[in-house]
């Protein structure tokens, strides 16, 4: 099992720090792209990564800012920045031997969603399917209806305005997409079973589609 640090050059700008784990076998990658205020750290991403492991995933949790920029509270809402290191991010898992040889998942937390859905948009070659849980997904604007890969948008249902944001964004999406609500939780899913759920969804939607986009391959 390929499990350790990692430096990810974005071009000449910055260089991102993550942690990558791939179990034997691993039927594709999911890169996590973490809220505001978050980081690689973060303990409800870490949950739901060490869940896909088991199913037999990799996954990719990294910080979208250096540490300098992080400090910058502008940065952390700049989805066009946070975009642009997605993409940088996939530039560089493309030229990893290993790494480029599974499917690519994209998980994304707050605003780390709208920056996941936008990259997936301009960039959309090589992505297999989108998860947002909790996202701002509101925030990737006019770059929704050009996202192609499946999508799903999980929403607890007492974080009423997200919810709202989720709705209106899902109906802008033009191809393969689900919205799924869970019952009694919060922004920050911290219910009992709540983050349970949301694992278990999106373990679900990135098996599906990346087996999926592995036939094809092979085909």
């Amino acid at each position: 099992m390929l499990d350790s640090a990692v430096a990810i050059p974005i071009g000449a700008s910055a260089t991102l720090t993550g942690h990558c784990r791939i179990p034997p076998g691993a039927t594709g990658l999911v890169a996590f792209v973490h809220g505001s205020g978050s980081s690689r750290h973060s303990p409800r991403n870490r949950q739901v990564a060490d869940y896909l492991n088991d199913q037999g995933l990799g996954t990719l949790l990294f910080d979208l800012l250096t540490e300098d920029e992080g400090r910058r509270r502008q940065n952390v809402f700049d989805i066009d920045l946070l975009a642009d290191r997605v993409a940088g991010v996939r530039t560089w898992l493309a030229t990893d031997s290993e790494l480029s040889s599974l499917s690519l998942g994209l998980f994304g937390a707050s605003t780390g969603a709208a920056a996941a859905l936008v990259s997936a948009a301009s960039q959309p070659k090589g992505v297999a399917a989108i998860v947002s849980r909790g996202g701002r997904v509101d925030l990737a604007g006019r770059w929704l209806g050009k996202v192609l890969a499946p999508t799903l948008f999980i929403v607890g249902g007492d974080d009423q305005q997200v919810l709202v944001w989720n709705e209106e964004s899902a109906r802008q999406l033009r191809r393969e997409h689900r919205l799924e609500v869970v019952p009694g939780a919060t922004h920050l899913f911290e219910e009992p079973g709540a983050l349970e759920t949301v694992a278990e969804l999106a373990g679900a939607w990135f098996l599906d589609h990346m087996r999926a986009a592995n036939q094809s391959i092979i085909r």
